[in-house]
């Protein structure tokens, strides 16, 4: 794998240096724990883990320092022991202690780059040789906790890297973990395995939870110093760098989690375009959205699409129960999966479901950040589905939400639209629901797109969906009809996105006839600006957000043109382009943005907003009635006395 611009080689020799300390630290070392309590355990812990009390001097002259015992951790010791004794080390067990060296060995090479990258370096030499002059001993004490939490991240980072291909079906919930040290690389190193080696004590009884063990520790540790790291000083030089390991393909990117670039294994039932009937504007847009995401450039970290504009990454699928949401899934699933396959990509595709509501607090909001981490993963293809989120998500100021589905609501908003999101164009997020009404306004407006998923609408698309499922285990002739004719996708297109050109909706449709009575056709950028202004005065949800996704929806039908079919069947001719070179074929294919084609942008969005709007306030409108009929009848009991 060739180094990108902004990467840095981590060479072999500078990781091995390192392996001695590394070794030495897991046959032993001697760690007093100062915040986390040893494990309560008399049968599964290192030899040297005392279980007796801890003793103070009572030498004249010393008694007011208190000396604490320190306890002994033997890591090889304690992985070789989680197979009862088994005289032999086990494959995993080899697995594990690698791992464990070779995670020391990253950490403790990362850390002394940053050292020699700042002024720590010195600083420490100095300190050494007893010149630390007074003035910068803040200073160095700020270099030493930024040492601290790289080695403690890189530790975490590079384990549950090389973990990662290991793992089985076996999870293990460890528990929060608490010996973070922030004084110098080395004591948070100490710290950390001390830690390590008190959860396999706890939780490693075999061979495949020792590795579920170590793996949630490491992924644990990573979002403690990550989390800390946000209020730490001096961190620039390890955050705006890359170091990459050609050995194990694993680059450290500041506190971003690192993973292995492989695919997710898929199940599903894929569907062919040509099996999804009706739905016109929303399957050419997943259609066109499938050979988008393919035009990433791993090498730039970059889709040409989404410096040019018109990518979508977050957009909302809505229609009635059966109209075809679950089928478009599929097939877009299919097309992505099918591309990658094409030009060797790895491809992941995971679904975000009411499984991952935790009744444990936090939890819920882990599962829904493990999620997102997942797709956008800079390393691979993504495309991530959150099937029903109104029934995932909860609504906030609704009394029926859950503790956690309030939590997966606050990390989708952040991550779909938050201060430190990026759109690399490498995934994409779908949302769908049969009722967007119920599912938060913010949220919603972070679906960058809509997709009216509202099933076959026509004569035609009925007789073709008939004969699609009727298969062809039957004589019924076909009769006077030609076969998805009806279904010609870009003819289907044009009329549906014609159709737009008036809104369907009754209360937008009385804005658009009033406010076109007023000033005229629509051609101008300030009559347009007029135009929304009395859509907002309409409803006061359409806001800001909402003018930002329409011109985002407009830059999308700039690039109203699919990518030809033999890009993606033959890579060279495309895919593996320079990124310079697939941008400016891209930008060949771009259209002119028409005034046309801004109204109806704008009514299409429009449209969905009040079609919500409406339903979310009928609903409101029932919940009240039905309220005020419960307490007339317990108005009307009490007072007959009937309670």
């Amino acid at each position: 794998m060739s180094l990108t611009s902004d990467q840095m080689e981590l060479r072999e020799d500078d990781i091995r240096k390192h392996y001695p300390a590394a070794t030495a630290l897991l046959n032993g070392f001697e760690h007093a724990p100062r915040i986390a309590k040893p494990v309560e355990t008399s049968t599964e812990r290192s030899p040297g883990v005392s279980t007796g009390r801890r003793f103070r001097s009572t030498t004249p002259g010393l008694v007011t320092r208190r000396t604490v015992r320190a306890d002994g951790v033997h890591l090889v010791e304690r992985i070789e022991a989680s197979d009862d004794g088994d005289a032999l080390v086990s494959p995993p067990q080899a697995t594990t202690q690698q791992a464990i060296r070779r995670a020391v060995a990253i950490a403790l090479a990362v850390s002394e780059a940053y050292a020699e990258q700042t002024p720590l370096a010195d600083l420490k030499r100095a300190n050494l040789a007893g010149d630390l002059p007074a003035a910068r001993k803040t200073e160095f004490s700020e270099l030493l906790t930024a040492e601290a939490l790289i080695t403690s991240h890189t530790f975490g980072n590079a384990l549950a890297y090389l973990m990662s291909s290991h793992l089985g079906e076996t999870t293990v919930d460890i528990g929060e973990i608490e010996e973070v040290l922030t004084d110098n690389g080395q004591l948070a190193l100490h710290g950390a395995l001390w830690e390590l080696d008190q959860t396999l004590a706890k939780h490693a009884p075999d061979d495949a939870l020792l590795i579920a063990a170590t793996s949630a520790y490491a992924e644990q540790l990573m979002e403690k110093a990550a989390l800390r790291a946000q209020s730490a000083g001096h961190l620039a030089p390890f955050q705006n760098a890359a170091w990459h390991i050609e050995a194990d393909d694993l680059t450290i990117r500041g506190f971003e989690p690192a993973s292995k670039a492989k695919s997710t294994t898929l199940t599903m039932t894929f569907k062919k375009p040509n099996e999804v009937v009706g739905n016109h504007i929303a399957k050419y847009q997943a259609m066109k959205l499938a050979k988008m995401v393919m035009a990433y450039d791993f090498d730039r970290r970059l889709n040409p699409f989404a410096e040019l504009g018109g990518f979508i990454f977050t957009f909302m699928g809505d229609g009635k129960p059966g109209t075809g949401k679950t089928t478009l899934i599929q097939m877009m699933a299919g097309l992505i999966n099918d591309y990658c396959q094409i030009a060797g990509y790895p491809f992941r595709y995971q679904n975000l479901s009411t499984d991952n509501i935790d009744s444990y607090q936090g939890k819920s909001g882990q599962n829904a950040k493990a999620f997102i981490n997942t797709i956008i993963d800079p390393s691979v293809i993504g495309f991530g589905t959150i099937d029903d989120i109104d029934q995932l998500a909860g609504k906030r100021g609704d009394r029926q939400s859950s503790a956690g589905q309030l939590e997966i609501t606050a990390v989708l908003m952040e991550s779909f639209a938050g201060a430190n999101t990026v759109v690399r164009g490498n995934c994409t997020f779908g949302m769908f629901s049969n009722y967007p009404e119920n599912v938060d306004d913010a949220l919603r407006q972070r679906a960058g797109a809509r997709f009216l998923v509202d099933g076959p609408q026509t004569r035609e698309d009925y007789i073709d969906i008939l004969h699609l499922l009727m298969g062809r285990n039957h004589d019924i002739p076909l009769g006077e009809h030609e076969a998805y004719a009806a279904q010609e996708i870009k003819k289907a297109v044009a009329a549906s996105f014609e159709s737009h050109s008036r809104p369907h909706e009754d209360a937008l449709l009385q804005v658009y006839d009033r406010v076109s009575a007023q000033i005229g056709q629509m051609d101008t950028i300030a009559k347009l600006g007029t135009y929304l202004k009395a859509i907002q005065a309409a409803d006061e949800r359409f806001t800001g957000r909402a003018i930002k996704n329409i011109t985002d929806a407009v830059k999308v039908r700039a690039m109203d043109f699919e990518l030809p079919d033999e890009w993606m069947e033959n890579p060279g001719l495309f895919l593996f382009r320079d990124y310079n070179t697939k941008k400016a074929m891209i930008e060949d294919l771009r259209q002119p943005i028409t005034v046309e084609m801004v109204i109806q942008e704008i009514n299409r969005y429009a449209d969905s907003e009040f079609r919500y709007a409406d339903k979310s306030d009928e609903v409101a409108i029932e919940d009240a009635v039905r309220e005020m009929g419960r307490m007339e009848e317990a108005k009307r009991r009490y007072l007959e006395g009937k309670v």
